[in-house]
Formats: C-alpha cells, structure tokens, sequence
C-alpha cells in the first residue's frame, strides 16, 4: 500500500481532488476519514471503515512504549511483522524510520548491524507521524531514526511532501538526516520545497570517515561541507552537521582543527552527541574533560556546537537498540514456551 494506490482507490470510487485532500487530512488529525462539510460519494462513504481498517494495520504498536526522561520510544509492526522505531522526542517533536535495518553500516549504530532489511513505503513512513499525532501534539519530524534516507529517496520524498501537504507541519519543521548521497544533494537543491538538512559527518577526516560509514557514498568532507554551504544558501535554513562522539576516537582537537580549515562559509552547526553505547561494541562515551576542550576549541573558530546527551541512552532506545531488544524478547518467549507466535513474528 502506498499513497498513489489509496488515491486511485479513491478516485476510482468517485472522489474529486477536495475528497482526497479531506480524506488525508482527517487521517493525519484521527477523525473519520469521511469527516467534512461536503458529502463524499456514496461508494467512498461505504468503503471507508475497510479502508481504515486497512491504514490502520500499515503500523501497529508493537509493544507499550518505553518511557524514558527524555521522551517515549515506540517499537511498530507493520503488516508484514517486520519491526520499526519511532521516538516521541520533547517540544513536540518525533524521530521516525525511512527503512527496515539500514545498508550504510556505521560501526557505532546498532541498526548497521542487521543490514537492509526492507525499503518501507511512504504510506509507512507517513504512518509514524499518525501514530505520533494520537499520542502528543506534533510540530517537528525529523526523519533520522533507523536507515538511510538517501537510500530510499522515492519514498522518503513523497512522504514528506504529504506531511507538508496534510499534516499541519511546515517543511523547515522537517528534517531530513542524511550520510549524504549526490542524488539526493542534486534532488533536494532544484525542488520548490526544501525540508532542514542534518549530514552525518562524525569526522573531518575522509580516511576516518569511510571507516566509521563503511558503505557511505564516496564523498570528501570537503564535499559534503561545500554542499551544505550550498543547500544553506538556497534554503536560507542552517544546516545541520552531525557527530558522534566516540572516546579516543574522534573525540580529539585535532578534529575540530581540520574541520575549521574547511569551514569558512558555513550557515550551520555542530551537533555533537556521545555514542549509544550497545552490546559487544568497542565504542564508548568520551571523558567529560575531552568534550570541554572540544568546546572551548570550537569556540575559539566560531564554529557553533550544540552539544546534548542522547534522549535515548536512558532505555537503550538508540537507532536499532529497541528494535533488537524486542526481537530478543520475542525469542526468548518462544524458547521459553511463553509466546505461540509465528515464524514471521521473528523477523
């Protein structure tokens, strides 16, 4: 199921444009999907109910949420069994999913480690921000939780244009998180509407940089950074640069005095965050001594840091950990004779 098949549905069931634009709205807002001051044709009328039905088994709460000090974090099951995470992030914001697993393999994230599962569908990217929206009044979405979105550039576009469209949210209220990919720089710069832009960096040093994306696109720093000047200039939105910081790895100075050779120019900033520190994983969180020589070296360039702790380490709810975690526990329910479920179910 995606947005163009339901559209057709529609129409094919006598819609005008002023039914489907009405019918999409009240989806995103919870009402009946036939709620509006015009009469919608007989035939949608009586399709309705099956076909809320329908949307409403595109996601499904997999479990209750795991509730944590800076948010909840959702574990959803689509219609195959296949399991996503989406975070109910503070100032009414939510985190939500563009792919099952993810091929990019960033040696910090657990998500890396199960690899590309699946390419979900804009109806089900769209469908995190409904489940967000019953939970929490919405005003931000931030497409940054498990997967690559240049990876699934078709999808993660036509949803966001139907968030912007019918939900309520400004396009600058969404933020499309990134590795970077050329395609999806080339699509992003000529379209009329250009969501906020966060670019995985984690490093100044390409060497560095292609060993912690292993199967990132082949781009320099300097070209990422000469993009994201470019995207600022033509969004006249600050671009985001994200960083990972990992203990005596990319936690030192000599980072930030690389980065400001390449700079100059920029309308953005630095956002720094320590790893989630996951199972088996040689990464941990710098000293709290390194992170104040990085930002007093920061500060000394010019170069605006913004530096947070995660809103998911409290509940190991980093990119992948809650997926993981639930599959876990599925699996011990069946070995321990506590669950029937089927073969599906472990996927």
């Amino acid at each position: 199921m995606n947005f163009e098949s339901v559209n057709n549905e529609l129409a094919a069931l006598g819609c005008k444009q002023s039914h489907i634009d009405a019918f999409w709205r009240n989806w995103y807002l919870g009402r009946p999907l036939t709620q509006a001051k015009f009469t919608f044709p007989k035939a949608a009328a009586e399709a309705a109910a099956t076909l809320g039905t329908r949307l409403a088994q595109v996601l499904m709460p997999d479990s209750d949420d795991y509730l944590g000090a800076n948010g909840a974090r959702a574990v959803l099951r689509a219609s195959d069994g296949q399991r996503i995470e989406s975070v109910l992030l503070p100032r009414d914001g939510v985190c939500i999913s563009t792919q099952v697993g993810c091929a990019v393999g960033c040696r910090f994230c657990m998500t890396g480690r199960s690899g590309l599962v699946r390419q979900l569908s804009d109806i089900e990217i769209a469908a995190q921000v409904v489940y967000a929206k019953s939970r929490q009044k919405i005003s931000k979405v931030v497409f940054m939780g498990m997967g690559e979105p240049s990876h699934n550039r078709r999808n993660v576009l036509s949803a966001l244009d139907h968030i912007t469209r019918y939900a309520g949210i400004g396009y600058k209220e969404l933020v499309i998180s990134t590795v970077g990919d050329r395609r999806l720089f080339e699509e992003l710069s000529h379209r009329e509407i250009k969501p906020a832009l966060a670019i995985s960096l984690h490093s100044a040093f390409d060497e560095k940089r292609r060993m912690l994306l292993p199967n990132a696109a082949d781009l320099t720093v300097k070209e990422i950074l000469d993009f994201g000047k470019e995207y600022a200039r033509l969004s006249k939105y600050p671009i985001q640069y994200q960083w990972t910081l990992i203990r005596d790895l990319n936690d030192g100075t000599d980072e930030i005095d690389q980065l400001a050779s390449l700079w100059d120019g920029q309308f953005a900033v630095l956002n720094m965050i320590p790893v989630n520190k996951i199972d088996d994983s040689p990464y941990d969180r710098p000293d709290p001594d390194r992170i104040e020589a990085l930002k007093a070296v920061c500060r000394s360039f010019h170069i605006l840091l913004k530096f947070r702790d995660s809103a998911a380490q409290d509940v190991d709810g980093g990119c992948g950990q809650l997926r993981a975690r639930a599959m876990r526990e599925k699996q011990k329910a069946v070995r321990d004779g506590t669950a029937v479920i089927q073969i599906k179910d472990l996927k």
